[in-house]
């Protein structure tokens, strides 16, 4: 499986200071997150409002689909007060690695504050670089296949549920599904599919 690769003492915060910027004071108890290169390799450290700021320090998230045996995918409907495509349907789980953090300990520690999912064996599938106007991310990909039972709704979850992969594609390109969620959709349901 993929994994992160830390160096031995803490990387150095970034952006790197300058004249104009004297650098990065995270607050104390500030969540701050790995700088990677496209393998994994941690390069530094940043808070949360510094990767979302513009500067597209590429930093690694995790994602979870979740499919029963009837070939329904579970989404999550992201909450209206998320910082970003509050609102929309996404993938079942997806969020920031901390740093110092594996990507395992990432996927359960998600799985369980969004959804109180933590009985399930996650199958890695594949880490690609995705780029939005505000942030570039190291998505990590893994699928949970089973008949679970999941019924979450908090602060970061509105609505949630399964789906069919019919109402899925008669959805796409309507603005219901976040465009991360849509991109990985078309690249791993056959390999979901294959899971069953």
């Amino acid at each position: 499986m993929f994994e992160l690769i830390y160096p031995v003492d803490p990387a150095p915060l970034l952006p790197l200071p300058t004249v104009l910027k004297p650098g990065l004071h995270p607050k104390m108890g500030e969540e701050m997150l790995p700088v990677v290169e496209e393998n994994g390799l941690v390069v530094g450290q940043t808070s949360r409002k510094e990767v979302h700021g513009g500067l597209k320090l590429l930093h690694p998230v995790v994602h979870l689909h979740i499919m029963n045996r009837n070939s329904e995918l579970f989404l999550q409907k992201r909450s209206k007060s998320k910082d970003l495509l509050p609102g929309f349907w996404d993938t079942a789980v997806g969020g920031h690695v901390d740093y110092g953090e594996s990507l395992e300990d990432a996927l359960y520690r998600e799985a369980s504050e969004e959804l109180g999912f933590i009985a399930f064996n996650p199958i890695y599938l594949k880490s690609y670089v995705w780029e939005s106007s505000t942030e570039k991310e190291l998505v990590n990909v893994f699928a949970a296949i089973g008949n679970f039972k999941i019924d979450t709704v908090n602060d970061e979850v509105e609505e949630c549920g399964y789906w069919t992969l019919e109402d899925i594609f008669s959805n796409i390109g309507k603005g219901v599904f976040t465009p991360n969620f849509e991109h990985e959709f078309a690249v791993f349901k056959d390999s979901l599919l294959a899971l069953l």
